[in-house]
């Protein structure tokens, strides 16, 4: 393994698959993060889950409403994705989840402290939380994979924002069985 991966899993909560925001068709790809989270724990590839969890005053609040607020079942993971015990959590309260969050210095402390180079991006939605921490690892000079089949936004959406991130932020656009050969 040349370089060092990372998965980040971007918001699978309860109101974005099951609750408040829940995204028609998001079901589909649940099985697809399962094996590959399934497959970077055989391998020692960290896991970190980047989720929204929201205080009153965010101002996200203002556009979606109330969603994913600290504390409650909406913010939680769902059943079919939980945590393991070696996995990782990083709460965001905007759309990356890099931003003022210690998610960089996480990845930096990986693999004996060289930190991890390769991101694999999975989650929902597409167009917004995955497409912003995607830029941010973009900017932070992060390899970055996003997994076409472990990430959902509306259909006519989803098309035009994965050609956006490999366009302008030269990103690769892979299906999670690809993805695997790339991580050991």
């Amino acid at each position: 393994m040349s370089d060092r991966p990372a998965i980040l899993v971007i918001d699978m909560l309860n109101d974005f698959v099951n609750g408040k925001l829940r995204l028609e068709g998001v079901e589909k790809i649940i099985p697809n993060i399962q094996k590959l989270l399934d497959f970077a724990r055989q391998h020692n590839v960290p896991i970190i889950y980047c989720n929204d969890s929201h205080l009153p005053e965010d101002r996200e609040l203002k556009i979606w409403g109330k969603h994913a607020m600290k504390g409650t079942l909406g913010a939680q993971i769902i059943n079919e994705l939980k945590p393991m015990s070696n996995d990782h959590i990083i709460t965001k309260n905007t759309y990356s989840a890099f931003f003022k969050t210690k998610l960089k210095e996480l990845l930096q402390s990986f693999y004996k402290g060289q930190g991890a180079n390769f991101l694999v991006v999975t989650g929902i939605h597409t167009d917004i939380c995955v497409k912003h921490t995607v830029y941010d690892a973009f900017l932070n000079g992060f390899n970055i994979t996003v997994a076409k089949d472990g990430v959902k936004a509306l259909p006519l959406v989803d098309r035009r924002i994965l050609k956006y991130m490999k366009e302008k932020y030269e990103r690769k656009i892979s299906k999670i069985k690809d993805i695997l050969q790339q991580i050991v």
